[in-house]
């Protein structure tokens, strides 16, 4: 199994507006990312997480410890949101 660490890529900061979270490009990134990607509070909390080096375990790891689920569920959550800024093309690759 290959370990990635997960680290957002620079040019995104998370802000939040008229209490939702969401994700803005600044600089350049502004051209290349299309749209808005809005995150839940635990989403937003991830992605801080992630604006570090961190592996999807300690993502895991963070969960469990503010949130009040079993493993399984946190690991699907984590891996649905990793997926979902993967695909958005916001992960340092």
């Amino acid at each position: 199994m290959e370990v990635y660490i997960l680290k957002i890529r620079d040019g995104f900061m998370l802000r939040e507006v008229a209490e939702q979270w969401v994700v803005i490009p600044l600089g350049e990134r502004v051209v290349e990312f299309n749209g808005i990607m809005t995150l839940s509070e635990s989403g937003a909390a991830l992605w801080k997480e992630m604006e570090k080096n961190v592996l999807e375990e300690d993502l895991v790891r963070f969960i469990l410890k503010e949130y009040s689920v079993d493993e399984k569920i946190a690991k699907t959550d984590v891996l649905e949101f990793v997926n979902a800024v993967r695909k958005k093309g916001l992960l340092e690759e």
